[in-house]
């Protein structure tokens, strides 16, 4: 979490809000795969995902943020 550098962008369906996919970049980005890969085999939705709980610091607070934006109501921006 030391590196500021990266980012996370998340694609959904704007009708049905079911996500199509997405791009992690950075430092240990690979354990943000379970959560999205969880979410993509129970296709859940960008608004279910956005009321799931992610602790605070921690990097799985950018997906939360993503799944936020992707309904419209980003937390940090």
């Amino acid at each position: 979490m030391g590196d500021p550098s990266g980012f996370v962008k998340l694609v959904a369906d704007a009708k049905h809000g079911e996500l199509l996919g997405g791009h992690l970049v950075g430092h240990d980005v690979a354990e943000l795969l379970p959560e999205l890969t969880l979410a993509q085999r129970w296709d859940l939705t960008a608004s279910e995902l956005a009321r799931n709980v992610h602790t605070h610091p921690t990097m799985s607070e950018a997906l939360q943020e993503c799944f936020h934006g992707l309904v419209g109501h980003m937390i940090n921006f």
